[in-house]
C-alpha cells in the first residue's frame, strides 16, 4: 500500500520505497500476455537452426550444403565459405569480443559445439529437419581439455595478485594451520528461457527483438560487428525469463542478422537447450589451496587463497574466486592469487557471483576446519576476525553490518546451545548436523542516463535502458521515482530495456537497481523542481534527462559491499548418502531495501541457487570429444521443489549516511556462502569433510566406507 502526504511544493510525497510491492508485469507473465524474445509474431517470418561442430578441434573441409538446399522450405546454407564478412576489431564493456563471435569466418573449429553452418526455412521444423541432415567433413586435430591443478600452462594474469606482508612467517608461527585444497565443478546458467532473437530489417533500420541483459549494449555490440552506425540499430528486450550473467550477444545473434541481411525478410533464431550449453558461457571449474594460520585465540595471522580457473584459447576470462577473502577477515599476512590455463574449451564467463560464489566455498570451509582445530565455535571465529578497514586496501567501509548478521542469524536461527561435536544428533537412518558461512558480494555503480516526463494529463514516464531478468527492476523503478517526484505509483509508467532510450548500465555484477536508480532519482528530482503548482504541463509534456556520469565519478573510495551469513541444517541418510536440506535461513546486510517483497524473492533464489551448487549442479565434459555428457535437465541436475525447504531470508539495518543512493545489490549475495554452509552442516552431521563439490550421493558414501574402515 502506498500513502502519501501533500508537500509544500504542491505536489505530494510518497512513501512508495520500503514498500513490499507485486511485479507490475506479473499478471502479463502469468496470463501469458507477456511477449518474449522468440514469441514475436512478424509477416513472412523465416526460421534459422544453427549446426554444431562434432569434434573438439580441426578444420571443415567440406560443407553438404547441396542436398540440404533441396529440401523442402529451405531458404538458405550459410557457412565460412559463404558468409558475409564482419568486423572482428573492436572493444565491448568486457573487452575485446569472444572468438566464438566471428561466427563463419573461417573454416577453423575451436571446440566442440562450434557454429559452422545455419540453415533458414520457412518452419522451424524445416529448419531443424535440414540442419540434422547437413554432413559437415572434417580435418580433425589433437583437443587438450584437461583441467588439473598446477597442470602445465597455469600462469597468473595480470593484476590477479593481492598480497600483504611474509605469509610463509605467519604460518610457520600460527599455532594452528589449515592448509587444504577445495574444487567446484563446471556449472551453467540454466535460464528458464533459452537464448532466442528474433531480427528483421525496417526502414534502413536493424530491429532486433531480443532476450538480453542490457539492449544498449547488444545494440552496440551488433553496431560495431556489421559496420553500422550506432543509430541503425534497435534492439528491445521487454521480458527475458532468467539470465545470471549469460544473456548479453552470441553467436545466434550474429547468424541471425546475417540470415534477415541475405534473405531481406525476417528471420527468428531460437536455441535448444543442449545448444545452449554448447554456445554460452559458464562458470569455470576451480581448483582452490586454501591456507590460514591462527593464534590459540583464533586471530588469523595469515590468509592464503590460490585459485586456479581454466580459460579458453580463445580469449581469456578469469574466475577471480581468490578475490573473496580480500575483503572479508582480517589478518596479518596475506596472498591471494587467480590462475588460470587455457584449454580447447569455450570461454568461461559470468555466472551469478562469479568469483564469490566458488570462492566462499573454499574459504568458509577452510574456516570451519581451522574453527574445528582451534575448538572454538565458528561464528565466534569470524567476529574474532572481522576487520575495521579493507584487509587488503586499507580503504574504510561505505557500510557494513556483517556483525549484526551474525548475531541476528543466530538468534533466529537458534545457534546457542549447538553441541559442536558432530555425528552425535541423529533421527532413525539420518544423522543431524548445522553449519554456517558468511558471504559479501560488491556493490558497484556505474554511469547511466535516464529521462523522466510530466505527461499533460497528469501521469509521468520514466524511459531508461534498464533490464528487468525476473529481478522486478521495473517494479523497484517505479517506487524510486513516485518517491522522488512525490505522486502515487499508479501515476508512473517505467519503461525499460529499449537501446534507443540511452546508454545504461546491464543487468550485471549487482550494480542494476543502484546505477539505474542513481539516474532515474536525479532526474525525478529536477523535474520535482522544475514542475509548477500554477504553471500548466505543455501538450508535449516536460521531460528532464539525466546522466550520472559525473555523480559515479564524485564517489569517495571505499569498500563497498553487500553482506551476510547464512545458517543452514542438513540430514544425511548414512544408507543412501542422500543430503538434505531441512532449514536454510539468511540474514544479511545489504543497504537500502527498495521493495521488501521481491528483495526476498532475489535472495531466496540465490539460497535456492546455493543448495543447487552444493549438492546437485556438474557439468561433465567427455574426455574424447570434448562435448558435455547431459547436457539437459535430465543430465544436468538442480533442485527441484522438492529438495528446497521454506527459505528464510532477512535482513539488517546498512545505512550510510554518505551514500547519495544507499542502495546495494541482491540479486547475487544470497548463492555465496550458501553451499559452504551447506557443507558444514554436512560435516557437522557425519563427521566427514567434503572439499568437492557437489556433495553426490556416492562421495557420502565413499567417505562413509571410508571412515568406518578407519
Amino acid at each position: 500500500m502506498t500513502t502519501t502526504t501533500t508537500t509544500a511544493a504542491g505536489t505530494t510525497k510518497s512513501d512508495s520505497v520500503g514498500v513490499g510491492r507485486s511485479r507490475i508485469e506479473g499478471r502479463e507473465k502469468v496470463t501469458g500476455a507477456a511477449r518474449y524474445a522468440g514469441e514475436f509474431p512478424f509477416t513472412d517470418l523465416a526460421h534459422g537452426w544453427l549446426v554444431l561442430s562434432t569434434v573438439a578441434r580441426g578444420r571443415v573441409r567440406s560443407v553438404g550444403e547441396e542436398a540440404v538446399r533441396a529440401m523442402p522450405g529451405v531458404l538458405a546454407v550459410m557457412h565460412h565459405g559463404n558468409a558475409p564478412r564482419i568486423n572482428t576489431d573492436y572493444l565491448t564493456l568486457m573487452g575485446p569480443p569472444d572468438g566464438i563471435l566471428h561466427v563463419f569466418q573461417d573454416d577453423k573449429v575451436r571446440h566442440a559445439g562450434w557454429p559452422v553452418a545455419l540453415v533458414v526455412a520457412e518452419t522451424p521444423e524445416q529448419a531443424r529437419e535440414a540442419a540434422e541432415a547437413l554432413v559437415v567433413e572434417y580435418d580433425v586435430e589433437p583437443h587438450d581439455i584437461a583441467f588439473e591443478a598446477d597442470r602445465p600452462g597455469t600462469y597468473t594474469p595480470d593484476g590477479s595478485e593481492a598480497a600483504k606482508g611474509d605469509l610463509e612467517a605467519e604460518l610457520a608461527a600460527s599455532a594452528a594451520v589449515v592448509d587444504e585444497r577445495y574444487t567446484t565443478p563446471e556449472a551453467h546458467h540454466t535460464a528458464m528461457e533459452p537464448h532466442a532473437v528474433t531480427v528483421r530489417w525496417e526502414d534502413g533500420r536493424l530491429e532486433v527483438y531480443d532476450a538480453n541483459q542490457g539492449s544498449r549494449a547488444v545494440a552496440d555490440q551488433l553496431a560495431a560487428t556489421f559496420s553500422l552506425d550506432p543509430s541503425a540499430v534497435h534492439v528491445r528486450s521487454e521480458h527475458v525469463g532468467g539470465a545470471f550473467g549469460g544473456k548479453l550477444v552470441a553467436s545466434h545473434h550474429i547468424a541471425a542478422v546475417m540470415a534477415a541481411t541475405e534473405l531481406q525478410r525476417p528471420v527468428r533464431l531460437a536455441m535448444t537447450r543442449r545448444q545452449v550449453f554448447a554456445l554460452t558461457t559458464y562458470r569455470s571449474p576451480t581448483t582452490q589451496r586454501v591456507r590460514l594460520g591462527a593464534d590459540t585465540d583464533g586471530r588469523l595471522r595469515a590468509f592464503g587463497h590460490d585459485a586456479q580457473s581454466l580459460t579458453s584459447n580463445i580469449r581469456e576470462f578469469v574466475e577471480a574466486s581468490a578475490g573473496y577473502g580480500r575483503v572479508m577477515y582480517a589478518s596479518d599476512a596475506h596472498l591471494s592469487v587467480n590462475r588460470v590455463v587455457p584449454v580447447d574449451l569455450p570461454t568461461p564467463g559470468f555466472v551469478r557471483a562469479p568469483g564469490e560464489a566458488p570462492g566462499s566455498y573454499a574459504v568458509e570451509s577452510a574456516l570451519d576446519e581451522l574453527a574445528e582445530k582451534l575448538g572454538m565455535d565458528p561464528v565466534e571465529l569470524r567476529v574474532r576476525n572481522e576487520p575495521e578497514v579493507g584487509p587488503v586496501s586499507g580503504l574504510p567501509f561505505s557500510s557494513r553490518n556483517l556483525l549484526g548478521c551474525y548475531e541476528e542469524g543466530a538468534r533466529r536461527f537458534g545457534w546457542e546451545g549447538r553441541d559442536p561435536r558432530p555425528r552425535v544428533r541423529r533421527e532413525g537412518r539420518w544423522l543431524l548436523g548445522t553449519g554456517v558461512a558468511a558471504c559479501s558480494f560488491p556493490s558497484g555503480v556505474a554511469p547511466s542516463t535516464a529521462s523522466v516526463t510530466a505527461e499533460h494529463d497528469g501521469t509521468f514516464t520514466v524511459r531508461i535502458t534498464a533490464a528487468d531478468v525476473g529481478t522486478g527492476a521495473r517494479t523497484a523503478l517505479t517506487q524510486i521515482a513516485a518517491d522522488e517526484l512525490g505522486v502515487d505509483q499508479g501515476l508512473v509508467r517505467v519503461r525499460i530495456a529499449d537501446s534507443d532510450f540511452g546508454q545504461a548500465w546491464l543487468s550485471g555484477g549487482s550494480m542494476g537497481t543502484r546505477s539505474w536508480g542513481w539516474a532515474v532519482m536525479a532526474a525525478s528530482r529536477e523535474l520535482r523542481d522544475r514542475l509548477s503548482p500554477t504553471a500548466p504541463i505543455p501538450a508535449e509534456g516536460l521531460t528532464v534527462r539525466s546522466d550520472t556520469t559525473e555523480l559515479v565519478g564524485a564517489l569517495a573510495q571505499k569498500e563497498r559491499y553487500s553482506y551476510g551469513a547464512q545458517f543452514a541444517e542438513v540430514a544425511v541418510d548414512v544408507a543412501s548418502g542422500e543430503a538434505r536440506v531441512r532449514r536454510l535461513l539468511g540474514v544479511f546486510s545489504a543497504g537500502r531495501i527498495i521493495n521488501p517483497l521481491t528483495a526476498r524473492s532475489q535472495l531466496v533464489g540465490g539460497m535456492t541457487w546455493g543448495i543447487s551448487m552444493a549438492l546437485h549442479e556438474e557439468a561433465v565434459r567427455d574426455a574424447a570429444d570434448g562435448g558435455h555428457v547431459g547436457a539437459d535437465f535430465a543430465g544436468y541436475h538442480v533442485a527441484a521443489n522438492a529438495d528446497v525447504p521454506v527459505i528464510e531470508a532477512h535482513w539488517v539495518d546498512d545505512s550510510d549516511p554518505d551514500d547519495p543512493v544507499g542502495i546495494k545489490g541482491v540479486g547475487e549475495i544470497g548463492i555465496v556462502g550458501t553451499a559452504a554452509a551447506i557443507g558444514n552442516a554436512v560435516w557437522h552431521a557425519t563427521g566427514v569433510r567434503h572439499r568437492d563439490l557437489p556433495l553426490r550421493p556416492d562421495r557420502v558414501l565413499v567417505a562413509e566406507a571410508q571412515r568406518s574402515h578407519a
